[in-house]
């Protein structure tokens, strides 16, 4: 009898080694190698292939007749609003976010409404069937006709799946706990994960079901288990929020068959999740227009325009080192635009500790949100409020130049809606035409030192506090 061989496995990337070390050359992470049994070598035959008869494969043209997808309504408008309208029969939606922050109170909502118009099944291998009851009396869904089940082992739940009259909707919380008996691996490891997750995506797709799994997230934020995971299944969700902030941000990250960085928000009640229809309204409800180092900017999720306050706090260093912290934008541009002010605008801000925040738990990517960011860094360190009635978008360069951004009009248009009557904003390129949105007053600025007369200006130079620093010169320019 053969010995049975073994592998050291990393957790991160799925690359192999033949016996453990503490840092894997493939992925460069520490620690994450993990001891697994190798899958049993299969007979091979000349070729490389294994035993079997070929069938070649039948090729169609690509100017055919394209059959539609109906989608899956939800009922819940910012869910099916990130999944691109719907769900699509025989697609694969993997969701991931940190513990306890509403992953499986979501998904317990969608199958009880979707439970009225289709078949469904939720499948727990985390909860017993009295635990998810007892959610779904808090949920007010204990009368929702939802197949209960809880399993661990794929080929119960793929003969349920594939069973004469098997659901339209399967759920499974989570992946990581599922396994396949023929590998002898623990559940969790990237072997199961992945071996558990092909078996599933490939009997869902020949049904037609659409499958939505589960996944956990390391410390990083990361779905854990192999990226290949990702790059399996055909739409990845992330549920984000802070959890000293009610809402939640569901934002998704690669879509097949809809676009991506389109985001759904979520207000946590005692009840379960709540729709927010209009999430600038919900982020700027409590702002004071009259504190300095406060600025709107005008972003776009997706396809959606959506309004959040930056905040800005500016001191000076006490412990001599300066001190930069950020919640809900990057860190690193953050930097940039620091560097920016002080080297093309004369803003002496290095020795002061920056503490920079985006109310309401939202994270900022676009690189649109520089100006706003620049704005209420001048703002708290002048006492200068920005205009309560503006808000500001634009891209800042190395230059110190406010470059153009996408999607003008569409932000314009929603601060308008909202009562905001001016705007900052980048200058128009050459062969631009006049911009939409008559009830907002457009300000624009084609250098960052241009906005720092908005915050100094009709001010005596005694009232600027110490440590802001402006070349006349640049300022006026």
């Amino acid at each position: 009898m053969a010995r049975p061989v073994h592998q050291y496995v990393c957790q991160s990337c799925g690359a192999a080694y033949p016996k453990w070390s503490g840092r894997c050359d493939a992925c460069g992470e520490w620690n994450t190698l993990v001891e697994e049994a190798a899958a049993p070598a299969t007979p091979a035959r000349a070729g490389g292939l294994g035993r079997g008869k070929a069938h070649p494969l039948e090729f169609v043209k690509l100017a055919g007749p394209a059959e539609g997808l109906p989608r899956l309504l939800s009922g819940i408008g910012e869910f099916d609003r990130t999944c691109g309208g719907g769900l699509v029969p025989g697609g694969c939606t993997l969701i991931g976010g940190d513990p306890g922050i509403g992953k499986s109170t979501l998904l317990l909502q969608l199958v009880g409404l979707l439970s009225r118009s289709y078949p469904v099944a939720y499948i727990s291998g985390e909860e017993s069937i009295d635990q998810v009851r007892l959610r779904a009396q808090r949920l007010g869904l204990a009368g929702a006709p939802v197949a209960l089940a809880t399993a661990t082992d794929v080929r119960d739940i793929a003969a349920a799946m594939d069973a004469a009259g098997g659901p339209r909707v399967v759920v499974i919380d989570s992946i990581q706990t599922m396994f396949v008996d023929t590998l002898d691996s623990a559940p969790g490891t990237v072997a199961q994960v992945r071996a558990s997750a092909q078996v599933l995506i490939r009997i869902a797709k020949r049904r037609g079901t659409s499958l939505l799994l589960v996944g956990h997230v390391t410390k990083e934020g990361l779905i854990a288990g192999p990226r290949v995971l990702e790059h399996m299944v055909d739409t990845v969700l992330y549920f984000e929020g802070e959890r000293g902030h009610q809402f939640r941000i569901l934002r998704a990250v690669k879509n097949r068959f809809g676009p991506t960085d389109e985001i759904g928000v979520f207000d946590m009640t005692g009840v379960g999740l709540a729709e927010v229809s209009n999430p600038s309204e919900l982020f700027l409800a409590e702002r004071r227009g009259d504190v300095s180092g406060t600025a709107v900017f005008a972003g776009i999720e997706g396809t959606r325009p959506v309004l959040v306050e930056v905040q800005a706090l500016v001191g000076p260093a006490a412990l001599g080192t300066a001190r930069r912290a950020v919640v809900g934008w990057d860190s690193a541009r953050l930097a940039m635009v620091l560097a920016v002010l002080e080297a093309r605008c004369g803003v002496s801000i290095g020795s002061h500790d920056v503490y920079l925040n985006i109310a309401g738990g939202l994270r900022i990517n676009e690189p649109a949100a520089d100006l706003a960011v620049a704005a209420a860094l001048i703002s708290a360190l002048s006492g200068q409020p920005v205009p309560p009635e503006a808000v500001i978008f634009g891209e800042v360069g190395l230059a110190g130049e406010v470059r153009g951004v996408g999607q003008a009009e569409l932000r314009l248009k929603e601060a308008a809606k909202l009562g905001f009557s001016r705007a900052i904003v980048p200058s128009r390129r050459q062969g631009q035409g006049p911009r939409g949105g008559q009830t907002v007053a457009i300000t624009e600025i084609d250098h960052l030192s241009k906005l720092i007369p908005l915050f100094a200006i009709d001010r005596p130079a005694a009232n600027l506090r110490s440590g802001l620093t402006l070349r006349a010169d640049k300022a006026r320019g």
